[in-house]
């Protein structure tokens, strides 16, 4: 068994950083809510155990705390933030609230070496750092030695070196600490004495025994959508349980330029995996004819999507297994830091009402990585890098890049002009720089001249953002003659559009999609 890293979550907005940096390091990693830490300790067997920050003040009553396990348990341990109070309150220190706060920016000055240091930081370096706290350290438990300070956290970094425990009050997780990673490889592979020899590799052949284990000789569908995650999932599972896995492909008409056929024909005729390509377009196209409203939009084509799978599955003789493309950040979702389970679980293209309906378990072989690790699966198990690194594009497709009513005619035009964008993204090099890139045709037209003759068409506008996780974005900063060399290629050929704007909304306050 590889060697793995115990995460105790206390409310961070970031714990899911600490996991992912602690994977970089080669080193399996887990997020676990504090109060269900106690549990797993002994099933988990950590290497080292990881304690995040929090909203909350270990100056006040009933706020989170380490179990006392952890601390008998044996292994290192690092606590960053909320993370580094609780160790001082809980092992004999003091905690204080401060008015002098410090949240960015911030610098520590190296004063003592210790081992989470080394190679990293030596005496009297100054070090870049993020910090996020209103409480601090007051006084340190027997043992601590202060090994860093910042202008307002005179213990900003702390070591008990002959225990094993430290603690920072900066987030070493974060890009804005440009050592901290190496800080959390330090601790993880020198402090705790992991392998690192946790890879994609070794990810691929234990998922392929943990599938087969499960399944048996059952059967398997699995809802093929065309992006990353289902087709990562499909791929995976044939290479497991081979003609045991059917996959649906539900094409609802609301597909980008050629997707379709490149779907069926790469994982059908390139990976000859059982594939029932089943063309309702007329059916969904049908059901929203005349409906303009997102939500309605969004609830007839999932309810519809439903019903089209339902009647597959029966169609194959029925199957015992559901495969579903749930990713961690999911898993982590669905139970929140103080235990309680969250308002909904996500659930992959649409298909979340399937299993209870259908009377089948789910399979699940993705739900223990992160969306970047999912790519390096999908390149390990031999996926088109074309396919892989794909934008990401909604379960509802271009149904809700078209605000208003939608037609055949004005998917035609957003297809096509939103071909035209991302051809010319990908011939500027400038595809993989960007998180999403899209068109949208707008519910409005406009005056034009063409050809000395009047016109009056759509208008198109385009979207293009860079994130990390899509949970805020920024708008891509094209360079005008780009933009401009677009919107007269897409006027150019494009029957039916007239006029192209460029969406440069952050968000928050808007949204990637515009509906």
């Amino acid at each position: 068994m590889t060697d793995r890293i115990l995460i105790i979550d206390f409310g961070s907005q970031v714990t899911q950083l600490i996991a992912r940096r602690v994977r970089e390091a080669g080193v399996y990693s887990e997020i676990v809510p504090f109060n269900k830490a106690a549990d797993v300790l002994d099933s988990f067997k950590p290497a080292g155990i990881i304690l995040s920050g929090g909203p909350a003040s270990v100056t006040q009553m009933d706020t989170p705390r380490a179990p006392e396990a952890v601390f008998s348990y044996g292994v290192p341990i690092l606590g960053i933030c909320y993370g580094q109070q609780t160790i001082c309150a809980q092992m004999g220190g003091a905690v204080e609230g401060s008015d002098e706060r410090e949240f960015g920016r911030a610098e520590v000055d190296i004063k003592e070496p210790c081992a989470l240091f080394d190679g990293v930081w030596a005496k009297g370096d100054k070090a870049q750092v993020w910090m996020s706290h209103g409480d601090r350290v007051l006084r340190l438990p027997d043992g601590f030695k202060v090994v860093g300070v910042s202008e307002n956290a005179p213990y900003a970094a702390i070591a008990n070196d002959d225990k094993r425990i430290y603690g920072v009050q900066f987030h070493p997780e974060v890009v804005h600490t440009p050592d901290g990673a190496r800080l959390l490889a330090n601790f993880v592979l020198n402090i705790c004495g992991a392998k690192g020899d946790w890879t994609m590799a070794a990810f691929r052949e234990t998922a392929i025994a943990a599938v087969r284990k499960q399944v048996g000789t059952g059967r398997v569908i699995c809802g093929l959508s065309g992006g990353v995650d289902s087709s990562v999932v499909a791929v995976l599972l044939h290479e497991a349980i081979g003609d045991q896995l059917t996959c649906v492909f539900v094409d609802h008409g609301l597909m980008r330029h050629g997707e379709a056929d490149e779907v069926v024909s790469l994982f059908r005729n390139h990976y000859k995996i059982n594939l029932i390509h089943k063309d309702v377009s007329d059916m969904f196209l049908g059901r929203l004819d005349g409906v303009s409203d997102p939500e309605k939009k969004r609830k007839i084509i999932g309810a519809s999507f439903i019903e089209v799978f339902e009647e597959e599955a029966k169609s194959i003789g029925g199957a015992d297994f559901l495969a579903q493309g749930t990713l961690y950040p999911d898993v982590i979702e669905s139970v929140s830091f103080v235990g309680g389970p969250s308002v909904t679980i996500k659930s992959h293209h649409n298909v979340g009402g399937l299993p209870e309906r259908m009377n089948m378990k789910l399979v699940e072989p993705l739900r223990e990585l992160f969306k970047d690790e999912v790519r390096l699966l999908g390149r390990e198990l031999g996926l088109p890098q074309h396919f892989i690194g794909r934008h990401p594009f909604p379960g509802p497709g271009l149904a809700i890049r078209i605000p208003g009513e939608i037609t055949r005619e004005k998917l035609d035009i957003l297809r096509k002009a939103d071909a035209i964008y991302l051809e010319e993204i990908r011939a500027a090099g400038l595809y993989d720089q960007i998180w999403q890139a899209f068109a949208v045709l707008l519910p409005v037209r406009t005056v034009g001249v063409m050809g000395d003759a009047r016109t009056y068409e759509y208008v198109c506008a385009l979207r293009a953002v860079t994130s990390t996780d899509g949970m805020t974005a920024e708008s891509y900063p094209y360079e005008h003659a780009f933009i401009a060399r677009v919107a007269t290629r897409i006027i150019n050929n494009v029957r039916g559009i007239n006029r192209v704007v460029y969406d440069v909304t952050s968000k928050p306050p808007g949204t990637i999609e515009w509906e």
